[in-house]
């Protein structure tokens, strides 16, 4: 039958805080959000590391437009000055908007988006190609379909695609190989995890916050068993600069992190081994050991690659996007964002017209905007949603392509799912 591009729904890819916001900002301006999400809940991808203290607080990890939906609810606001952990965000504000009646019928659970693409339009075909729906293919326990939508908005994150330990970019010689003994991210270390560090030689590979973390989380669990030897891994040349954050931080919990990490060293807690650039890891004897380009690191049992994240665009490789070649995020929020540059507290605003690409109506939000960089909060993200929503209400982008363009719609529809 034929249809219009406004009468379709606008895709959000994850539903984490950032696709969840999306959704809310989508209704509140009168727009319709199809929300997709590859896990059994929403915020999955945030349960995984629900053990780790946020360095925001949760005024920062809140959208305002949520919080409104919410209060209309028998719903308690957290203490906006305190800082939560990954599980008291997703247990009192992820869970509860998504199962609220204004955003469950929009969300689809265990529904995992394998592809992006134009109706009838492969990334070479020029012709009629902005005013062709997007067609977002999707799979889940009954099987692949495509659905039709009038624009999309990637808020995937970068969580299930970690950088690797090797000093190349890619893979070390052996890591793979070594995988059952690497763990990448921050491992719940004094919880569901314990037991594959307790007593054990670990190394963590990292410079940043996360490696911190880490770190002061094995301290603890050395305190409580015998026998263990924590490793620090970092690609500089000396750790003089462990405490970044000023006194006035607006994220103190970032800084009492920096600060206690400062005292396990001084305290000789942790071994320290600088100016690594991993080129090969081998398993002997059931250790794992790390060649470094000029030496080679001891023995240990286990490796925590504390070494971030990167975006995995390759769902979106049939559309035409604009991303910068270093920091893997549009081209134009680029220069915005780049580590080099900018801290957490540095980046300037943005919207929609640093998050735009060729491709009319395709945004990249939340973290995966940021590609590579580390310096994401998601109080920039909800800033982020914002404008891009407001874009695709306004009447710029009705009118530009002709949304009144008729095609042919063969949108199969999908059984409806709640986060309960």
């Amino acid at each position: 039958m034929n249809n219009t591009i406004e009468n379709l729904p606008i895709a959000v890819i994850g539903a984490g805080p950032i696709g969840l916001s999306a959704a809310v900002n989508l209704l509140d301006a009168g727009l319709t959000p199809i929300v997709f999400e590859s896990g059994d809940c929403a915020g999955s991808n945030l349960a995984k590391w629900g053990h780790v203290r946020m360095f925001s607080p949760w005024s920062y990890n809140m959208d305002p437009t949520a919080v409104s939906l919410l209060k209309k609810k028998a719903w308690v606001e957290p203490v906006l000055t305190e800082f939560p952990t990954g599980s008291e965000l997703l247990e009192r504000y992820i869970l509860p908007l998504a199962s609220h009646e204004t955003i469950a019928p929009h969300l689809h659970l265990n529904t995992r988006v394998e592809n992006v693409s134009r109706q009838y339009h492969d990334i070479l075909r020029n012709n009629g190609r902005e005013s062709a729906p997007f067609v977002v293919r999707v799979s889940d326990a009954e099987g692949e379909r495509d659905i039709l939508v009038q624009a999309v908005i990637d808020a995937s994150g970068t969580y299930q695609t970690p950088n690797w330990l090797g000093a190349h970019g890619i893979p070390a010689i052996g890591e793979l190989a070594a995988g059952q003994s690497i763990s990448y991210g921050v491992p719940n270390i004094l919880g569901a995890s314990s037991k594959q560090y307790a007593g054990k030689s670990v190394l963590v590979i990292g410079g940043g916050h996360s490696a911190f973390n880490a770190l002061q989380d094995l301290v603890k669990l050395s305190e409580q068993t015998d026998g263990m030897r924590i490793l620090w891994g970092i690609r500089g040349s000396c750790v003089d600069n462990i405490v970044r954050s000023p006194e006035n931080d607006e994220l103190q919990e970032r800084r009492r992190l920096e600060v206690y990490i400062q005292t396990l060293l001084e305290a000789g807690k942790i071994e320290v081994f600088t100016d690594i650039a991993i080129e090969k890891i081998n398993s002997e004897n059931g250790k794992l050991i790390v060649k470094n380009h000029s030496y080679e690191l001891p023995p240990v049992d286990q490796i925590i690659a504390a070494t971030g994240f990167r975006p995995d665009l390759q769902l979106l490789s049939e559309l035409r996007t604009s991303i910068d070649p270093a920091t893997q995020s549009p081209v134009k929020l680029g220069p915005l964002i780049d580590p080099n540059l900018h801290s957490c507290g540095s980046v300037p605003e943005h919207g929609s017209a640093e998050l735009s690409h060729p491709e009319l109506g395709l945004y990249i939000v939340g973290i995966k905007s940021y590609g590579r960089a580390p310096t994401f909060l998601l109080k920039t993200g909800y800033k982020q949603v914002k404008s891009v929503t407001s874009m695709l209400a306004s009447q710029e982008f009705k009118d530009f392509p002709d949304v009144n363009t008729s095609f042919s719609h063969n949108n199969c529809g999908l059984k409806q799912s709640c986060a309960g």
